[in-house]
């Protein structure tokens, strides 16, 4: 940490869509927006404090922390949600909203078709 900033905790939210509602899929997709987030917010391990991820209704075949654990996040809190069913709402994304230390402003980050819930974002 350089000695004229210091990390303050943020909110640092993302969201893929998944291709379709299995185990792998779901994991798959998770780790790859995760290990995008990690990239482009230069996030160690150790800052990261929790991780909130939801699911649209029509996922449901896996817990997308699951993910995470994977990636290691052993001691980081983690929960999975189900979002209510709006009409007309993007099908089969998994979103996350992770508290972590950082030096800097984070970048949120949005993956392929789910890029399009934050058109001001891309």
């Amino acid at each position: 940490m350089g000695k004229d900033r210091e990390k303050r905790l943020w909110g640092i939210r993302g969201a893929i869509q998944v291709s379709h509602n299995s185990q792998k899929a779901i994991l798959e997709a998770t780790e790859r927006l995760l290990k995008e987030i990690i990239e482009r917010n230069g996030l160690q391990r150790e800052d990261v404090v929790s991780a909130f991820f939801t699911m649209t209704p029509d996922l449901n075949a896996a817990f997308p922390a699951e993910a995470a654990r994977k990636l290691g996040w052993e001691e980081v809190a983690l929960l999975c949600a189900s979002e209510i069913q709006v009409p007309g709402s993007l099908p089969k994304v998994v979103r996350v909203l992770i508290h972590a230390y950082l030096e800097h402003k984070p970048v949120h980050v949005y993956l392929d078709q789910a890029a399009q819930l934050r058109p001001d974002l891309s």
